[in-house]
């Protein structure tokens, strides 16, 4: 019988490899795999390519795995906020690559690829730094930016409840990047707040279906990054 659950973060993350791209869920810290980030800094896997909605906050989470000299490029929209301390000194540095992509166009590459569709013309970027390099068409007579699909080898994703069998749902906001990441990316895996029994979920009521989903790991009290953050906490713990 299908069962797709691991006994903990740091099992369910054993197969990624030095040199991987990531997919991590996450709007801020609604919706972040904190747990499944740390357990990819313990592990210490490296030289990784990571695709988010921003580049972390504080010294814990994404932040800690990029303190931590393990991410050599992040693709993201929001790379600086008012509590990202991490990437800004090290991309001033130049000890990290960025790749800067407007939310939409970040959310639409990463569906795109889930959907089996290989690029897709946009007009956001038209007639900026953002589209310097990129192919152009006019379209009745408006200028669009040629985008091409976001996938990666694998994601990392927070949901609210799950099944053995790897059916999700969300969390209202927290669901954000979820959703298109499970489909993008080869291998998913996924940390719950909770794991129910079969037919528990409501089939009206999956968001991600389990076919999208390779791991599972129960995380019944997952940390708060907001309060880890305003607390000044650093990952690894000290």
């Amino acid at each position: 019988m299908i069962n797709k659950i691991a006994h903990s973060a740091g099992e369910a993350v054993a197969e990624i490899f030095d040199g991987a791209t990531i997919l991590i869920s996450g709007f801020g810290e609604a919706g972040s795999p904190i747990e499944l980030i740390h357990a990819l800094v313990d592990q210490g896997t490296g030289n990784l390519t990571i695709v988010s909605n921003n580049a972390g906050s504080g010294h814990v989470g994404l932040a800690a795995l990029i303190e931590n000299r393990q991410v050599k490029k992040i693709i993201c929209s929001f790379p600086r906020t008012a509590i990202s301390v991490v990437f800004p000194e090290m991309y001033r540095k130049g000890e990290i690559e960025l790749e800067l992509v407007p939310q939409g166009t970040l959310a639409e590459r990463i569906r795109a690829a889930g959907a089996g569709i290989p690029a897709f013309y946009t007009p956001t970027s038209v007639n900026t730094t953002l589209a310097k390099g990129k192919e152009t068409k006019v379209f009745n007579g408006k200028t669009y930016v040629l985008e091409h699909a976001l996938s990666a080898d694998f994601s990392l994703v927070k949901c609210h409840a799950a099944d053995k069998y790897g059916n999700l749902t969300y969390n209202k906001t927290a669901r954000n990047f979820g959703p298109v990441m499970c489909m993008a990316a080869k291998t998913t895996i996924v940390q719950a707040k909770k794991i129910l029994e079969l037919g528990q979920i409501d089939p009206e009521c999956v968001i991600t279906p389990g076919i999208f989903v390779k791991k599972v790991v129960e995380i019944s009290d997952p940390a708060d990054e907001s309060l880890l953050v305003a607390e000044n906490r650093r990952y690894p713990w000290i």
